[in-house]
């Protein structure tokens, strides 16, 4: 197969239009549909077929999906005259919108061969020149809201594609790379304790009552809302993320083979699973390398730990004696804590698909001095919380099909925060709500450490 390279932001196809927003919902379309374009353009046809396990779907399918998305919600309600491209796709491109009608079977999406890659960017550019046509009328509201929610689904499923690839791509003995691969470099000893070269510190947040939600303008998910108050504790955050070097010191410590620093299902995934390191690390010759989009590449003990699961990630915490933020209180932080600049960080559009070392990226910049700065809060790796995934009070999901987009995933699952090196920089927010499983792991999550106020020192 041969790789291709995602250039540097000013290098890329319409992303500034998606960015600004200045020229409207269509230019805004036009960039994010484009986006899809450019993030396959080093791949095969080969290399989008592949389903490698039943949580990945093949980037062939990703396409195809997003694309039924704006057919099926947008264009055969509001586009008069308009007919389905294929009669057969919805029945194959359908996700989990049981009220849209019957679904192929997820777990089998690497099953079809047909539609072949080319005809699915044919079905692209059918919906693509019927939704310009569609854009070109006076919309109302509720229809321009239904195109952006079907722009940021799209991006979703962008992250998603570059998620699914690097497993794709994992599980192949070739190891083959989506980008060019770095410099060649000697692995980190496997016993080695190493650690980041900034020292953790400690931010402290007051107790206080606190708005939670999105109360902005433009867009934003209906999980994010209605906005409502909530009473913090006081609290503390760790100003950075935990570092594979950290991880390290608690494999070393025998972190796998301490059950009481697990939760009961997590303990019996480790045994079950045999869990001895994060997802994608890989021991050889008695040092640690780790599989990237890149290919194969040493382990950096500075660059936030990557791939963990929940259950890894609240063990982590336990065994540092310190716990994982609730999620309002990650929020707090990322709105009071931190200036609107410290909000960049490493996403997409960097084009390095992999998370960041302490001060080598824009969201892990030196702080200044300034002893209320939280770094890489943005980018770099989803962060789980230890919030569960459920319904902010007064929630009500939206009528029809498009209202299973969030509410009905509203169990057993945990929230994660902040966005990651493969999500588009515009697709997030502060208020922005991830979930998960706690046994994923192919996800770009990781870890940051809250802890309570000392009970000792007060008083």
């Amino acid at each position: 197969m041969h790789s291709g390279t995602v250039p540097s932001t000013h290098e890329e196809p319409g992303l500034a239009e998606e960015a600004s927003g200045a020229r409207g919902l269509l230019e805004r379309y036009r960039a994010v549909r484009q986006k899809s374009r450019y993030l396959t353009r080093g791949l095969a046809p080969e290399d989008q077929v592949v389903q490698s396990m039943t949580d990945v779907s093949p980037t062939k399918w990703h396409l195809a999906h997003t694309t039924w998305f704006f057919e099926t919600f947008v264009l055969v309600p509001h586009l008069p005259g308009y007919r389905l491209h294929d009669e057969r796709y919805p029945f194959l491109f359908n996700s989990y919108y049981v009220q849209a009608g019957e679904r192929h079977c997820r777990a089998r999406r690497g099953y079809l061969s047909r539609p072949t890659v080319e005809e699915v960017w044919a079905y692209r550019t059918a919906v693509d020149d019927a939704m310009e046509a569609l854009l070109a009328r006076t919309l109302a509201p509720e229809v321009q809201e239904l195109i952006e929610l079907g722009l940021n689904h799209e991006q979703q499923h962008q992250e998603l594609m570059l998620t699914d690839l690097k497993h794709v791509f994992s599980v192949n003995p070739l190891r083959p790379a989506y980008l060019e691969l770095a410099a060649p470099g000697s692995g980190v000893p496997s016993g080695a304790r190493a650690s980041s070269t900034e020292p953790l510190r400690w931010i402290s947040f007051e107790e206080g009552v606190r708005s939670i939600g999105w109360t902005g303008d433009g867009f934003s998910y209906d999980n994010e809302g209605p906005p409502h108050r909530r009473f913090l504790e006081p609290f503390s955050l760790a100003h950075r993320l935990v570092t594979n070097g950290e991880y390290l010191e608690f494999m070393a410590d025998g972190g796998y083979r301490r059950p009481e620093l697990w939760m009961f299902e997590g303990w019996a995934a480790v045994e079950a699973n045999r869990w001895r390191e994060p997802f994608y690390w890989e021991e050889r010759d008695g040092s640690w390398w780790i599989f990237t989009l890149s290919g194969m590449r040493p382990m950096d003990p500075g660059e936030p730990v990557c791939h963990v699961n929940w259950y890894e990630a609240d063990a982590f915490a336990r065994w540092a004696d310190a716990r994982l933020p609730r999620e309002e209180e990650w929020e707090v932080a990322a709105i009071e804590a931190s200036p609107p600049e410290s909000y960049q960080g490493n996403f997409v559009e960097s084009g390095r698909l992999h998370p960041a070392p302490v001060g080598g990226g824009g969201s892990a910049e030196p702080d200044g001095g300034d002893p209320k700065r939280v770094a890489q809060l943005f980018g770099d790796v989803w962060e789980w919380t230890g919030s569960p995934y459920t319904p902010y009070p007064g929630f009500r999901p939206a009528p029809g099909a498009v209202g299973e987009y969030n509410g009905k995933f509203m169990a057993n699952q945990y929230v994660l925060r902040g966005g990651s090196c493969a999500t588009p920089r515009s697709h997030i927010r502060a208020t922005y709500r991830n979930f998960f499983h706690p046994d994923v792991s192919w996800q770009f999550s990781g870890i940051r450490l809250a802890r309570d106020p000392d009970p000792g020192a007060q008083g």
